[in-house]
């Protein structure tokens, strides 16, 4: 089965200060909430470079397209 939770749209707000980065451990700036994630909307804490490098990884997952090798072929 696939995991569709990362295919919400993403909210961006401000982080707290003294926040740190998730991914690189820099203090965040942004904090970055995949909508109807499993986490209920926990929203995540993340620096300029790491935050548009998330949501391009998010954006990547909306446009990629299911091929017929993808698929799992049952017999006839």
């Amino acid at each position: 089965m696939l995991d569709y939770e990362i295919r919400q749209p993403v909210t961006i707000d401000i982080a707290p200060r003294g926040s740190t980065c998730q991914w690189c451990g820099k203090p965040a700036g942004l904090q970055l909430t995949v909508l109807g994630d499993r986490y209920r909307n926990e929203g995540k804490y993340f620096c300029q470079l790491c935050a548009e490098e998330f949501a391009r990884t998010v954006a990547d997952t909306l446009s990629r397209v299911v091929t017929t090798e993808a698929t799992i072929k049952t017999p006839v």
